[in-house]
């Protein structure tokens, strides 16, 4: 994924020095950073909470059907 809109794995390990779900989670709720929990019990983290300033790409802002009529 070229313009990727929440932290990876790794890159959710590195901000929260833990490769620990658990450990993430706390350190995400003690900083008061939004986030949620997917359906495998990993942290999920928006760029746009971490980074005001990066925006999605043109071409992620509106949806568009691929239906056709």
């Amino acid at each position: 994924m070229a313009d990727p809109v929440r932290l990876s794995r790794r890159e959710m390990a590195d901000f929260a020095g833990s490769p620990q779900k658990a450990r993430q989670i706390g350190f995400l709720r003690l900083n008061g950073i939004p986030h949620y929990v997917d359906a495998h019990g990993w942290p999920v983290v928006l760029w746009r909470h971490i980074d005001p300033q990066r925006q999605p790409s043109e071409d992620r802002k509106h949806w568009k059907p691929n239906k056709s009529g």
